[in-house]
């Protein structure tokens, strides 16, 4: 079955790519790939049986296409459309036709912890308000929002990560550079939709907050060793993931896309 839709893949590339001149020239069964070392991305490239190239993030996966030292780059479809075509940082790129995945995005925090309902709380409340949409409107991804139901009531566990991070005074929040969900602006603040909601999820908890970027490879060892406290950066809410961590209500649709040169 999965060389099944590895060859279907391929034809759907074949047909892509022709409407672009000599990029078909290779066959994209024999293609190198780079992906994000850790993504969902990677895992679909892999499902795949594609040739990849890791790297440590998805923009580093565009540099490579950029560069030549990759044929293709596969990466989330909202970075995509911030990223790829003209008016964006890489004009001369192009996302193909088909989609390799379906997947919903979700913040991760360390397993059990409360910290997971009091951010799902406050997707509540600010979809309620039209807060979330406004942002997802701001950053492009509205059509990809998820609306956000259910009750906006929460109570912290006396000995939970709410407390933990109220007494401390800050919430780190585990990021990569990835627009439109953060990145930097020109002043080097934190911006992007993801970014957005982690500071309003900040006020509300009464502390400040603090953008660390990580190893998307070692995210969970990241949020065991307390060295972050969140994971909120378009993350896939994959089985591993639900498995390792406590996740968030799903905000975001997404897939996993393929980038090449026109």
């Amino acid at each position: 079955m999965k060389k099944m839709i590895a060859l279907l893949l391929t034809a759907m590339m074949l047909i892509s790519l022709a409407a672009c001149g000599g990029s078909a020239a290779k066959d994209p069964a024999d293609w190198i790939y780079a992906v994000e070392a850790g993504s969902a991305g990677e895992a679909a490239a892999l499902e795949n049986s594609f040739a990849v190239n890791s790297v440590d993030t998805q923009a580093k996966a565009l540099m490579e296409v950029q560069s030549g030292t990759s044929d293709a780059a596969i990466i989330d479809s909202l970075m995509a459309g911030a990223m790829v075509g003209a008016g964006t940082s890489y004009p001369d790129l192009k996302c193909t036709d088909q989609k390799l995945t379906s997947e919903l995005y979700g913040v991760g925090c360390r397993k059990g912890s409360d910290l997971a309902a009091f951010i799902n709380s406050i997707f509540v409340k600010t979809y309620a308000d039209g807060t979330m949409q406004k942002l997802a409107e701001t950053y492009g991804v509205q059509e990809a929002l998820i609306a956000q139901e259910g009750s906006a009531d929460f109570t912290a566990a006396a000995d939970g990560d709410v407390a933990y991070i109220k007494n401390k005074g800050t919430l780190i929040v585990g990021i990569t550079d990835f627009a439109p969900m953060d990145y930097q602006d020109a002043n080097g603040e934190w911006i992007g939709f993801d970014a957005d909601m982690a500071k309003i999820v900040a006020k509300e908890l009464g502390v400040t907050i603090e953008f660390i970027e990580i190893d998307w490879d070692r995210k969970t060892m990241e949020l065991d060793s307390k060295s972050i406290d969140v994971v909120w950066n378009g993350m896939t809410l994959t089985d591993a993931v639900l498995a390792a961590m406590e996740c968030s209500n799903a905000y975001c649709n997404n897939a996993q896309v393929v980038i090449v040169k026109q």
